[in-house]
């Protein structure tokens, strides 16, 4: 079948990155100072990235794919250096594509390819404790596939019949009723457009960058995540004029001087960027401070923490 996808010339990218927030499905990260597909599965081939390179390397070609073949893709990508390599995999694992995990780990064991620690290793990658981590999970631990392809945040799930068997336990029990949740929210606005970012509530703050699906679907996400820190929200896909938020995010940590910045993000594709942004807004700012991300599931569940 004919696909499109895109192509980059490396001579032409200086590693800008301004392509990368408008990458929706984060297939697109800048490793060894270029802009690179880390993972063509989840380039939808639209081009929202392509007017936002400055030196034109980017385009979309129209080519003759066969079926996506993970041991091809690892052919190609182990050429780009351990850095890509790495991104790959953790690409994978965030967007739970197990079944091609364990085949690029399989390829690289078969290869002897060596991702040891190196003193050029970003700390924005995975380490390679926690690629060792990875491949001891998927040898010691059954995963659930995801979907096979494409954007999850399209696919329609129906979730009444588990929540039925909860309603359901839950009448044959005699309760009180419970006392409404307290907020935690801090401050107004929240939208990362709306807000100011030198605003007093986020001076000295821990705060929290959230994709906007989170809290509807973490029914704890007051509790769990809001606490005693600040709040931004935004969507990595469907919102305009990205350059603005990375602008702001590095405004609140060089000169707001935040804390820590958490960023909550769905375990679908199109969430990844908004931890990219929140890399970006890091390294504009100068100023280093711990970024965690953490990966939740569609029903509310954490699947994935760690701090990049």
């Amino acid at each position: 079948m004919r696909r499109k996808i895109i192509q980059i010339d490396e001579d032409k990218c200086n590693g800008c990155g301004s392509c990368i927030p408008n990458c929706h499905e984060g297939a697109l990260q800048i490793i060894d100072g270029k802009a690179r597909l880390i993972s063509d599965l989840f380039c939808d081939g639209l081009g929202a990235c392509l007017g936002h390179c400055p030196e034109g390397a980017i385009e979309i070609i129209e080519r003759e794919a066969e079926p996506y073949n993970e041991t091809v893709v690892m052919e190609t990508i182990v050429k780009q250096g351990r850095n890509t390599i790495l991104a790959h995999l953790e690409h994978l694992r965030d967007h739970n594509e197990h079944d091609f995990l364990k085949e690029a780990v399989s390829y690289i064991k078969k290869h002897n390819i060596n991702l040891g620690q190196d003193a050029d290793v970003k700390p924005s990658l995975v380490s390679a404790a926690t690629f060792q981590n990875m491949n001891e999970a998927l040898n010691n631990e059954k995963v659930e596939q995801g979907s096979a392809c494409g954007c999850g945040s399209a696919k329609t799930i129906d979730f009444r019949i588990d929540l039925d068997k909860v309603n359901s336990a839950a009448a044959a029990a005699v309760a009180a009723p419970a006392s409404p949740a307290l907020s935690e929210l801090r401050q107004w606005p929240v939208q990362l457009h709306l807000v100011n970012p030198m605003a007093s509530y986020f001076q000295g703050a821990d705060v929290v960058l959230a994709a906007d699906c989170v809290a509807f679907a973490m029914g704890d996400f007051h509790s769990r995540m809001l606490k005693n820190k600040s709040l931004a929200i935004a969507c990595p896909k469907l919102d305009t004029n990205k350059d603005v938020y990375i602008d702001k995010l590095s405004t609140m940590i060089s000169d707001a001087k935040i804390n820590t910045l958490t960023v909550p993000i769905m375990e679908v594709p199109c969430c990844g960027g908004l931890i990219q942004m929140a890399k970006m807004a890091v390294q504009q700012s100068g100023r280093n401070i711990p970024v965690k991300k953490i990966v939740v599931g569609i029903k509310g569940d954490i699947l994935h923490e760690e701090w990049v």
